[in-house]
């Protein structure tokens, strides 16, 4: 997928390139400034790693976002060994560039890197540009390498909305084919898009930051299965205290390997796990009580990382079996803890007249009413 869209005030051009070719302007233009992502240039998009001045993002969402006064901006884009295979637009990392909230790239990494001009306006104005990651983390990641500017006074992290959530969850949350509306189709990152999934959707109703921590396939007994047998290793809580999973890396680094420091706390954690667990436990009584019992070990994990944040359980959008076994592990958490601070709710079910995405998965429409039912429930029971 390789789009460029023209707008009033910027037009996206993609080129493959080494360094800053064909319509960049020269280190010699005393207007022109170049930074690395570094945090005294930009505001980090959920888990990131700033390395060799380049930031590394993995899981969905995640990216950076910058203000500027100017008339042209230029990002360059990094993939990983991913991005250097031929003909594999189903792992490709999917992006987008936004510049005042409108949507000026959507490309996936399938050369090692491009620079992006996506800001070449007609009068200096003020901008500000966010760069997201469209696609989840398992399949590949990529890294800001450099930002420049036409700009007298260089850019400036933009600003943090007062309130942040993360989202804990699997390919629902990830916006796994919504691009793709054929059920029957299968995945590939070039129809994910986590900007049209109940999430981010949820956040941007709220006027909240996010931090998506989100795995196709994941659960917290078992990952998916069509074989009858548990899946122990495709699980969330295995990453969770983790910058991410993937199958690419930063460099030669796995994002499993690094820590993640939990020093942004959020003000509200949502949990959307169950559905890949469901294929597991699906009527099996035991079954469920063993993923009742996982999921109160792994709101002890949450707990311990953010101890002051409500933490909201939720389940239902690709079935709603297993609900009752969250409730069952709110309650079994709170009784043993005292923690009074961890809640659940439900989501409607989907609904065959907003149609399936790939492999029956939520459609855009679907997550639209899934991200309304969210906001409502956190406005009424937080008061936000």
């Amino acid at each position: 997928m390789k789009t460029c869209k023209a707008v009033a005030t910027a037009v996206c051009i993609a080129v493959s390139c080494t360094g800053l070719l064909a319509g960049c302007r020269t280190e010699d233009d005393a207007m022109y400034k170049t930074y690395t992502p570094s945090e005294e240039a930009i505001l980090p998009l959920g888990r990131t790693y700033y390395a060799d001045d380049m930031r590394w993002c993995a899981y969905s969402g995640t990216g950076a976002a910058f203000t500027f006064t100017g008339a042209k901006a230029e990002i360059t884009i990094v993939g990983d060994k991913i991005a250097e295979t031929p003909d594999n637009e189903a792992n490709y990392a999917r992006i987008a560039v936004y510049v005042n909230e409108e949507r000026v790239v959507d490309d996936q990494m399938d050369q090692p890197e491009k620079t992006y001009t996506v800001f070449p306006a007609d009068a200096t104005q003020e901008a500000t540009v966010r760069i997201v990651k469209l696609s989840e983390c398992a399949m590949s990641t990529i890294a800001i390498k450099q930002i420049a500017v036409e700009s007298e006074t260089g850019i400036r992290p933009a600003q943090p909305r007062p309130r942040l959530i993360e989202f804990v969850g699997d390919s629902i949350t990830c916006g796994y084919g919504v691009d793709d509306e054929v059920a029957e189709h299968h995945f590939s990152t070039a129809t994910e898009d986590v900007t049209k999934a109940y999430a981010y959707r949820t956040a941007q109703e709220l006027e909240a930051d996010y931090s998506m921590v989100s795995i196709s396939g994941y659960g917290v007994l078992s990952g998916y299965t069509n074989n009858d047998r548990l899946q122990p290793h495709q699980i969330v809580p295995r990453y969770y205290p983790k910058l991410g999973f993937s199958n690419g890396t930063f460099g030669e680094t796995k994002p499993s390997a690094l820590k993640w420091d939990f020093a942004r706390q959020p003000d509200l954690v949502v949990i959307n796990l169950g559905t890949n667990d469901d294929s597991y436990c699906q009527n099996d009584a035991q079954r469920q009580a063993d993923f009742a019992a996982a999921y109160v070990e792994f709101l002890k994990t949450v707990r311990e990382k953010n101890p002051q944040a409500p933490i909201l359980c939720t389940l239902g959008i690709m079935g709603d079996r297993l609900y009752p076994s969250v409730e069952a592990a709110v309650a079994a958490y709170t009784k043993e803890t005292g923690d009074t601070n961890v809640s659940a709710m439900k989501f409607d079910v989907q609904q065959q007249a907003d149609g399936y995405a790939a492999d029956w998965h939520p459609t855009a429409k679907t997550h639209e009413k899934a991200a309304a039912r969210l906001a409502e429930e956190i406005r009424n029971r937080y008061g936000w």
